[in-house]
């Protein structure tokens, strides 16, 4: 698990969030409210979203609230069997899972780290 994945919070712009995916070489971020509550995903995907709609309508590109993945987030909590949260993650599609605790975000378990962890045991 990353004890301090990368965060962005929903009244950020879109061009703010896209430099802080690049800059890190990610596929996407959570979005944390000023407590430190999970409140929303923003993936590479959502921005590109976000871009080509202010092309089209000839407008800034937004907020990071306005592109987010907010509804029915599926989270992990620290003390689950990290077998079971890669089968899930398969399972569902997705490259990343929040880990939370009493709502607010303490990790994530990304597709990168699995395998990081796969390699490190076979060694």
């Amino acid at each position: 698990m990353l004890t301090n994945p990368v965060k962005v919070k929903p009244d950020d712009t879109i061009n703010e969030a896209m430099k802080v995916i690049l800059d890190n070489k990610i596929s996407g971020v959570c979005v944390i409210d000023d407590a430190g509550n999970l409140v929303g995903i923003l993936s590479e995907m959502d921005c590109l979203r976000a871009v080509l709609a202010a092309a089209y309508d000839n407008t800034g590109a937004g907020l990071v609230r306005d592109y987010m993945a907010s509804d029915n987030l599926v989270v992990a909590h620290p003390d689950e069997d990290i077998v079971d949260v890669a089968q899930d993650m398969l399972a569902k599609n997705k490259r990343r899972r929040p880990v939370v605790e009493n709502g607010k975000l303490v990790g994530q378990v990304t597709c990168r780290c699995l395998l990081g962890a796969v390699r490190k045991f076979q060694q």
